[in-house]
């Protein structure tokens, strides 16, 4: 069984990969992502783990023979955004696999049970809400809400789950689960390049910014490109354009970040005017007061241009996540058990979401992130070195160890 982390990584690389842009494409129910569920069981089972796919799809092996009391947890997803790197998610679970494996060479076997999990829709790539799977664990989504969303083929969250052989009636919070975990730890690629200007391999998280995603939904009227007059036009192109502006200087003044990525004009034709256009604005800050207020600057500025161009504008939020500190005696732990094995391990925040921040306010939480030299993410320019990658997983292996140990 291979259980090298170049070895794990060689094996999981291909799956969902796209020949021509270089990017992954692994969207949840999807046949990318049933490929790299059946390496998730296949490796786990190589390794001596007992697996199982919780109610809401997240995977997850165990490492529990001997071992009792709650479970230290780590692990990550699988899934990606379009187009987006290799690290972003896999690096966590081939790491926790990887040091699980040089944890049963050395002889070390846990008091308590260690666990690796693959959380499901981490992104929201396929059906819009990022950190799904924790969320519906956590029960901080409602299951009927859950099951509704679609993707852009509309199909729908519950027939996608049917159609992998899965039950979307038993969505929902699962309390025994929880009950069982102790505390998570979850390995990433750092998105940012802070700690290559530190010097250092490694780092520990201390926090997550507040963020979310916004719909906004413009209605205007279809019309001819070429014979509608400018002043007889109802062009939801233009406060939506409008709204773009307004979220990047908003975010430049209040020194947050806000991010127009996806835009759906309908029907889409180059020679017509848009009938509607749907986007979706990301929009994290350092606090959630700074964030709001954000949000209300731009959501004012679209609303102010769709009035001036007769367009319908509806606004409403999918997803939040309020300010996350990571359980400080948590990280401080990690700091020292990481300085004990020669690791200097700065301590950092990060702006990005994860799964770690929505089951922060369930169990204690903390994060390890491994440099990545150009800070590039959700992209196929995203990169780790493969001595970083294994100085994470050293890093993993110590903390598990200590977490675990007797």
């Amino acid at each position: 069984m291979a259980a090298s982390f170049a070895e794990l990584w060689s094996e999981l690389l291909p799956f969902g990969r796209d020949e021509l842009t270089g990017g992954y494409r692994r969207y949840s129910w999807t046949q990318a992502d049933a490929a790299c569920r059946d390496w998730f069981a296949r490796t786990a089972t190589g390794l001596g783990l007992r697996t199982d796919c919780d109610r809401n799809g997240n995977l997850w092996a165990w490492w529990d023979d001997g071992a009792s009391g709650r479970a230290v947890a780590t692990g990550s997803h699988l899934d990606s955004v379009p187009d987006g790197g290799a690290f972003d998610g896999p690096l966590g679970i081939v790491s926790a696999f990887a040091a699980i494996a040089r944890l049963r060479a050395s002889g070390f076997r846990p008091a308590r049970p260690i666990g690796v999990a693959a959380f499901t829709e981490e992104e929201g790539g396929r059906f819009g809400v990022a950190c799904l799977g924790s969320r519906l664990l956590t029960g901080t989504i409602d299951p009927a809400v859950a099951r509704d969303r679609f993707d852009s083929g509309g199909v729908s969250l519950a027939d996608a789950m049917r159609a992998a052989g899965r039950d979307p009636e038993l969505l929902g919070a699962d309390e025994d689960l929880l009950a069982d975990l102790d505390c998570y730890v979850e390995l990433h690629i750092e998105q940012g390049s802070a700690l290559d200007g530190l010097g250092a391999a490694v780092g520990v998280g201390e926090g997550i910014w507040p963020h979310g995603r916004w719909r906004f939904d413009f209605a205007g009227r279809a019309d001819h490109a070429g014979t509608t007059r400018l002043a007889d036009r109802r062009d939801p192109m233009l406060p939506f354009a409008a709204a773009v502006r307004a979220a990047r200087i908003a975010a430049a003044a209040s020194g947050a970040l806000a991010t127009f990525g996806k835009v759906v004009a309908e029907p889409g034709a180059a020679n017509a005017i848009s009938s509607a256009v749907h986007a979706w604005l990301d929009a994290r800050a350092p606090d959630e007061a700074g964030l709001d207020g954000m949000v209300e600057e731009i959501a004012a500025a679209a609303a102010a241009a769709a009035v001036e161009h007769g367009v319908g504008l509806e606004l409403r939020q999918e997803s939040f996540t309020p300010l996350v500190s990571f359980d400080p005696s948590l990280r401080d732990r990690l700091v020292g058990v990481l300085a004990a094995a020669g690791m200097q391990a700065p301590v950092l925040p990060t702006g990005a979401g994860h799964d770690a921040g929505v089951l922060a306010a369930r169990l204690p939480t903390a994060m390890l992130f491994v440099r990545n030299p150009s800070g590039v993410s959700h992209s196929p320019a995203e990169h780790a070195e493969p001595a970083d990658c294994e100085a994470g997983v050293t890093a993993l292996a110590a903390v598990l160890a200590d977490l675990a140990g007797q």
